[in-house]
């Protein structure tokens, strides 16, 4: 039997910005795919009935993938494609498969020889790289910093290291609520002249990405308290 295809299916990193920041491809792919595993099926409903291609969301067939999905869950969840259907992935924010558990979909379909279908789209990690004015020839993701104080402390100073030591620019996360925690801490650890991009809601109306030197954020004002941030920091 003909094996479905599996396509990876970016979505919007900020409300409200479906018509500016998705493709045409992405929205003629999800106009015939039935089947999808979701990271959060609210989520993926409302972002589908936001690309007004007049799907009848109840008929969609959505299983859940998050990141409390087990390798040994892949055959079950997504057996349509050994069925023949195409299965899309979406996260709840951004591209699949980066920092993402949609990487365990992708691996199931290599294992099975199923053909996998990346889709351009926004990605908040790429678009504040390209925005720092950072190396983006050596770089690292580290996804989300140590929530314990010391530990996170003695992280940044680990990513400092290694961004100095290897000309490498460094990317974070943290949990929304926590950004401003971490902002501080960041400032209070870092040296003078570290360089240090914050970047938050990318591509959304209030869209604000500035680097400046660590120094230079001690002076300044900035709550970013329940705002999805990626930060980025280039010690020289």
């Amino acid at each position: 039997m003909k094996k479905g295809i599996l396509y990876l299916i970016p979505s919007v990193l900020a409300e409200g910005t479906a018509e500016q920041v998705i493709s045409p491809q992405i929205k003629e792919v999800v106009r015939h795919t039935k089947y999808y595993a979701v990271e959060n099926l609210r989520t993926a409903r409302r972002y589908i009935s936001s690309l007004k291609l007049g799907i009848p969301i109840e008929e969609l067939q959505m299983q859940v993938l998050d990141k409390k999905s087990k390798p040994d869950q892949m055959a079950a969840l997504l057996s349509p494609l050994l069925e023949g259907h195409d299965l899309g992935i979406i996260s709840e924010a951004g591209c699949p498969g980066i920092a993402d558990p949609g990487a365990l979909a992708a691996a199931f379909a290599h294992s099975k020889a199923i053909k996998t279908v990346p889709l351009t789209g926004p990605s908040s990690m790429f678009l504040a790289l390209m925005a720092s004015g950072f190396n983006g020839q050596s770089f690292a993701f580290h996804g989300y910093i140590p929530i314990d104080k010391k530990m996170r402390i003695d992280a940044i100073k680990k990513l400092e290291n290694e961004s100095a030591s290897h000309y490498r620019t460094q990317i974070f996360m943290e949990t929304p609520f926590r950004n401003n925690h971490l902002f501080e801490d960041l400032k209070n650890t870092l040296h003078p002249s570290t360089k240090l991009c914050i970047a938050k809601n990318i591509t959304g109306k209030d869209e604000f990405i500035v680097t400046k030197t660590v120094a230079e954020w001690k002076k300044t004002a900035l709550d970013l308290h329940k705002i999805p941030t990626v930060f980025l920091l280039y010690a020289l």
